[in-house]
């Protein structure tokens, strides 16, 4: 009985200590597995926080571009007074480095530099480091530009990169900087420590420098007095097309040699020279420009939208960024070259941008957004080319063939690569002859041709879609959103086709609710949904165009009572009572070195050279002849610049061929819908009046919107209760009629 128990307390003990030491197992591998949940998650957190160290203060900024910049090991700031009362603070000078999210060159200094431990930390020791995004603050571009041309021999661009004051005094000025010196170029290991050493050691020359740099910049943004006896006639329009003329390429059109930028608004003038004089040439100088970029290399043939440049005189090989202002600016010389030629070459491409447009770069919310990079897996154009081979595989031999042909492919490439000189093993589809005259060589009828190369494109298009996309700049800004809206209800017009003035409609809609403060001021930026920044004064310029455009596309008297609307704002806030025309940056505004006035018309045309136009159709449409007595001080305020060369002033100029005359006012009456007033819109539109406004007086509507903008449309009324229009040239009026062939002809003749 004794050793029974004994037995069974050794059993029990056993059975314990076995459980015991289970369960003792199980909280030692719990406790082990915890220890290395806990040392993996610290680690990993220690990671992160590292990570998160390293991130500077950009990484709370709305800015696509900024955001890009936010890993860097330089200590980064976003323009504001945080970084200049540091460096007030710390006695250092300022590093401002300025560009933009879908820059080539900007992305390759961020790989090779600010990437870079070394010259981080140089930079760091050195510098109170400013990035800023050129398209969230042009007004801060626009000034250091400047100080990048007064003081560089070569050409400006972007990264733009400043050394500075604390005071904001630049003295020194250069673009893309490498990190070793060469080839001349001075690298940032070494210019960073010149730097310093000067700033420790010889200061009062480098502030002297500053003092310098700056009295000039003032000099050059002052004041000029006006002289009231100057003034504009024809002849202007005269020199500005010899000017062009002087420096259009007859071989490849596109005015001067490479880079090539499409600059569409010297088309635009030509265009309206052309209505003017009758001149053949500036027609034929429009046709083979648009024709030759069509078919060359800076125009995506799959995708559809053009690039921002080309790099030859050829247009064969593009800086491949798509820039929003360019499809819009462009889009709008098709147009009309449409309207003045009949040629449905030119509506074709046009319809094709904006069907890149409304498929890549139309957010949800309405607006447009910003850019597409150059570069896709770190390579610039890898998204857009193509090798023979893998043409093969998709189209199959003989299509492949054929489409090479076309589109000149070659086994080894079709350009040549810059940085080896060598030939590259990739194609940029381009063409040298129509695809009329490929179909006569291949004996094949033009429609079956062109059905063959539509079938290989869509193949070709949705294996590319499969390619790492180049980066998307989603922000959506106020000016560039004002082209597109003006290109969109330009087409709605010209094409008859209201699918276009539909989505102008919508990101007009989303600038006006979501992109306007109380007080009738715009804001410059949207993004991820919040809008800031402080309009500039492209943003009312562009927008006020667009509306303008939208009005007569739609009729819809709301568009008309914006543009005033921000027209009075603009007028209030930017308008110079002295000297005449529109600073750049608002009354109040934060002060820069300069308070500029623009008026260069380059990628894109200035906002003073709109405002010319803008003033002018406000003017006729409203009856306001004070807007017409602004145009007048505006153009008088930039005289001696314009005389001289105006053929850099090309949009201006076509604000000028409106003021000189003839221009028209049109207004028709009658009731939505029917017939009559139709025909009559539509016969108006079709054909290419470029110097007109035109009015919509609804008789059904009993509020009498109309009125209250144009009081003088009280006096027009329907004639024999049929659609009647009402045709004044010159400020003179000839009598109403219900005739859509008379009105036509009114707008034609020369008397």
């Amino acid at each position: 009985m004794y050793k029974c128990s004994l037995r069974m307390l050794h059993l029990m003990i056993m059975s314990l200590t076995i459980n015991l030491l289970k369960k003792l197992r199980l909280f030692v591998n719990i406790f082990i597995t915890s220890v290395v949940l806990i040392f993996m998650c610290t680690y990993v957190y220690g990671l992160e926080t590292n990570k998160m160290g390293k991130q500077n203060r950009l990484s709370k900024e709305k800015s696509p571009y900024l955001l890009q910049h936010a890993d860097n090991p330089v200590d980064w700031y976003p323009w504001g007074q945080e970084a200049f009362e540091k460096a007030k603070k710390e006695d250092k000078p300022i590093f401002l480095s300025i560009g933009y999210s879908t820059c080539h060159w900007c992305h390759v200094m961020e790989h090779e530099s600010f990437e870079d431990e070394q010259v981080a930390k140089l930079m760091n020791q050195t510098f109170i480091s400013i990035k800023v995004d050129r398209e969230e603050r042009p007004d801060i571009d626009n000034v250091y530009m400047s100080v990048c041309h007064m003081l560089s021999q070569g050409s400006c661009g972007w990264p733009l990169n400043i050394i500075m004051t604390p005071d904001k005094k630049p003295f020194f000025a250069a673009t893309y900087i490498p990190k070793h010196t060469r080839f001349g170029r001075a690298g940032m290991m070494d210019l960073v420590p010149r730097i310093a050493d000067m700033w420790k050691t010889n200061r009062e020359a480098l502030l002297k420098s500053a003092d310098k740099i700056t009295f000039a910049l003032k000099q050059n943004s002052a004041t000029k007095s006006i002289n009231s006896s100057q003034n504009y006639d024809k002849s202007i329009l005269d020199l500005t097309f010899t000017q062009l003329e002087q420096r259009f390429d007859t071989i490849h059109g596109g005015y001067g040699r490479a880079p090539k930028f499409p600059s569409p608004h010297n088309n635009l003038f030509l265009l309206r020279y052309w209505k003017r004089t009758g001149n053949k040439k500036a027609l034929q100088m429009v046709e083979k420009t648009l024709t030759e970029m069509r078919m060359g290399g800076i125009y995506d043939h799959i995708g559809f939208g053009f690039h921002r440049y080309s790099t030859d005189p050829e247009w064969l090989v593009p800086h491949f960024e798509k820039m929003l202002y360019d499809q819009a600016m462009i889009a709008m010389a098709y147009i009309e070259t449409y309207q003045a030629t009949k040629n449905e070459f030119y509506k074709e491409t046009a319809e094709e941008i904006f069907e890149y447009v409304l498929r890549d770069m139309t957010s949800e919310v309405g607006g447009f957004y910003s850019a597409e990079d150059a570069d896709s897996e770190g390579e610039e154009g890898k998204f857009y080319v193509w090798q023979k081979e893998e043409l093969i595989t998709i189209l199959g031999k003989d299509t492949a063939e054929l489409f090479s042909q076309i589109y000149e492919v070659k086994e080894r490439g079709n350009f040549s690569d810059e940085a080896s000189g060598k030939i590259a093993g990739d194609n940029i589809l381009h063409l040298k002859k129509s695809l009329g005259q490929h179909a006569n060589d291949n004996q094949k009828s033009e429609e079956e041709l062109l059905k063959i190369v539509e079938e290989a494109r869509q193949k070709l298009f949705k294996i590319r879609e499969k390619r790492v996309h180049p980066y998307k700049d989603d922000k959506i800004l106020v000016d560039w959103n004002g082209l597109m809206i003006a290109a969109l209800a330009k087409a709605a017009k010209a094409f008859d086709n209201k699918k276009y003035s539909d989505h102008a409609e919508k990101a007009a809609e989303f600038v006006i609710s979501q992109m306007k403060n109380e007080d009738g001021s715009l804001l410059h930026r949207y993004r991820q949904g919040e809008s800031g920044i402080e309009a500039n004064i492209d943003d009312y310029a562009f927008m006020i165009w667009g509306l303008t455009e939208l009005y007569e596309a739609t009729f819809n008297i709301k568009y008309l009572k914006n543009a005033t609307e921000l027209n009075s704002y603009a007028l209030s806030k930017f308008w110079d009572e002295q000297a005449w025309g529109f600073y750049f940056t608002p009354e109040g505004g934060e002060e820069l070195l300069v308070r500029p006035k623009e008026i260069y018309d380059g990628a894109i045309p200035s906002a003073n050279s709109v405002f010319l136009l803008n003033l002018l159709r406000l003017s006729k449409l409203t009856a306001d002849s004070d807007l017409e007595d602004k145009a007048f001080k505006l153009s008088q305020a930039f005289f001696s610049n314009v005389s001289k060369h105006p053929s850099g002033y090309t949009q201006f100029m076509a604000g000028l061929d409106f003021a000189l005359g003839p221009s028209y006012e049109v207004v028709l009456v009658g009731e939505p819908g029917k017939d009559d007033i139709t025909n009559m819109i539509y016969s108006i539109r079709k054909e290419y009046f470029p110097s007109k406004v035109v009015l919509f007086k609804n008789i059904t509507d009993e509020s009498k919107q109309l009125e209250q903008i144009a009081s003088y449309s009280k006096s027009h009324i329907q004639l024999k209760g049929k659609a009647t229009a009402y045709v004044c040239k010159n400020y003179v009026c000839n009598l109403p009629t219900n005739d859509t062939k008379k009105m036509i002809s009114l707008l034609k003749s020369e008397s």
